[in-house]
């Protein structure tokens, strides 16, 4: 009697996933005329667009979530669940276009969309006038920004520095600078001898304008690093 054989197959299915090419913008090494805040990137840098689905139950510091047509930056949030009445979470958020900061709550499990926010990187070259040029190193190509956009972070501002411009929807909405920059001394009292030792500080105008205060020790001519965050003198360099 013959042998009967008999064979399992399964089935695979391949699943398939391709992402869209973010080509909302592309830009053209040609100068602009102000504003300059809508580009378009070119295909050599094409982006792709994350797509995530978000619910409330997601928030955490630092995500980043679209409301209202604007993007919001999360700063503080906690889960609340009252002995009565549905869950929620309390949120604290900053406005990427106008710094406003604001308390906000959504209801546990609601749908968020998120906010496509990403960064790149660029060298701040030059000022002309009211705009400040940053250069794109690998394309030349050149982002202009208002002063009154760069606002007070211009006293830290030196040619040279590489800064992160965040952007969102095809526009620059937001600019970071280095935690840590160096600066030199344009401008100090010579502080009082003995002073040293007591630990004592004094005003330094920097070559950007800034005014920190650093120890008498410092002098016209020093390099000094300074904490763009809190304006405080942290060390000679």
């Amino acid at each position: 009697m013959a042998d009967g054989a008999t064979f399992m197959l399964s089935s695979l299915s391949s699943i398939f996933t391709a992402s869209s090419p973010f080509s909302s913008y592309s830009r053209s090494p040609k100068l602009s005329y102000l504003p300059m805040r809508h580009f378009h990137r070119t295909p050599s840098s094409t982006r792709f667009l994350r797509i995530y689905a978000l619910s409330s139950n997601d928030i955490k510091v630092g995500i980043n979530i679209e409301v209202d047509g604007a993007p919001w930056r999360v700063l503080e949030f906690l889960h609340v669940k009252p002995g009565k009445g549905a869950a929620f979470v309390r949120t604290k958020m900053r406005n990427y276009i106008t710094g406003n900061t604001v308390e906000k709550t959504f209801r546990a499990g609601s749908s968020l969309d998120e906010a496509n926010v990403f960064k790149e990187t660029k060298q701040f070259t030059y000022k002309e006038g009211a705009q400040f040029v940053f250069m794109d190193l690998n394309t030349f190509e050149e982002i202009r920004l208002l002063e009154s956009e760069v606002g007070d972070r211009k006293k830290w501002l030196k040619e040279g520095m590489d800064c992160n411009l965040l952007l969102w929807n095809g526009k620059v909405i937001d600019l970071e600078l280095p935690i840590t920059v160096k600066l030199s001394v344009a401008d100090v009292d010579p502080g009082l001898k003995g002073d040293t030792a007591q630990g004592g500080s004094k005003p330094a105008t920097l070559d950007t304008g800034a005014v920190v205060n650093v120890p008498l020790f410092v002098n016209v001519g020093d390099e000094i690093l300074v904490d763009t965050r809190t304006g405080q003198y942290m060390s000679r360099a």
